[in-house]
């Protein structure tokens, strides 16, 4: 594999903005999608997709006939990146109008998982927590059919920035900051009408 950029291993520009380890963790831990990426025959190649943070690993998964994964999965170096928008920062001009966000692009080459069943139900807890304790166990036809892989967080292989406050510039006018975040509506029942709505459906919801 040929030597990395140096350009990749810093922010070239508002390098204040910079985050530690502690910044990469919170956006992996919050961010419910990431964009891996890859280059085939030149060409970038990228697809969203739910992820999980378990430790020093970031856990993507997709089905075995999945082109992207068995692409990346044979050693091609991907990126992983994520982010969360915490609000729109809004100025006199149009030209100062922004955003505050967090984002992370973590690099590397996915390997396979040690253990796809425990990986699997990490990630699916990591979308809907506990959810995993009210289900049946993953069935080996399932796991066959599957493929995991771990994107390990090493030093000098991962950049995370943040912008926050406002525009930044002095006016007579308005300017401000509309804050921004997730939420969950009631969940819509689509079988077993009679039954209670899971706990971990009605903790997330909540």
């Amino acid at each position: 594999m040929s030597t990395e950029p140096q350009q990749l291993h810093r922010l070239t520009r508002k390098t204040d903005r910079g985050g530690d380890r502690a910044l990469l963790d919170e956006v992996l831990d919050e961010a419910m999608v990431g964009m891996l990426s890859t280059v085939v025959d030149g060409w970038p190649w990228s697809v969203p997709l739910l992820f999980a943070r378990i430790g020093d690993d970031v856990i993507v998964h997709g089905s075995t006939g999945a082109g992207m994964l068995r692409h990346v999965a044979a050693g091609a170096a991907v990126t992983l990146t994520a982010f969360v928008v915490d609000g729109l920062v809004v100025s006199d001009t149009l030209f100062d109008h922004s955003a505050n966000y967090r984002a992370v692009v973590v690099r590397g080459v996915l390997q396979p998982v040690d253990d796809p069943a425990t990986a699997l139900t990490a990630l699916s807890d990591r979308i809907v927590p506990g959810r995993s304790a009210e289900t049946t166990a993953i069935l080996p036809k399932e796991l066959a059919a599957t493929i995991a892989l771990r994107l390990p967080v090493e030093d000098g292989k991962w950049i995370a920035n943040a912008r926050t406050g406002g525009p930044g510039v002095e006016t007579d006018d308005w300017t401000g900051v509309i804050p921004m975040r997730t939420v969950y509506d009631s969940p819509i029942t689509y079988t077993g009408r009679d039954a209670d709505v899971p706990a971990s459906v009605s903790q997330l919801a909540r």
